[in-house]
């Protein structure tokens, strides 16, 4: 199961803990991919924003603005050196 599967298990829901800590102890998966989940949960987001309402646009802008920043200050970080 790839990374963008994971965390669709958690986009509208979450399964029982047991079955993530299984994941975890048999897969070489790193911690830190739960801080880019929301970028992965991004295009199941736009295709429910197309096919069913504008009720996912906020998750959407949120995720957009909060990676948007993410690269703004990694580039100005850049620039500095």
């Amino acid at each position: 199961m790839g990374k963008a599967y994971l965390a669709m298990t958690a986009l509208f829901g979450t399964f029982p803990a047991a079955f993530y800590q299984s994941y975890y102890d048999n897969s070489e998966i790193t911690s830190d991919w739960q801080e880019r989940m929301p970028l992965y949960n991004l295009y199941p987001l736009l295709n429910h924003l197309l096919l069913f309402d504008g009720s996912y646009l906020r998750d959407i802008n949120e995720i957009c603005r909060r990676f948007a920043e993410t690269l703004i200050s990694s580039a100005g970080a850049h620039s500095a050196d």
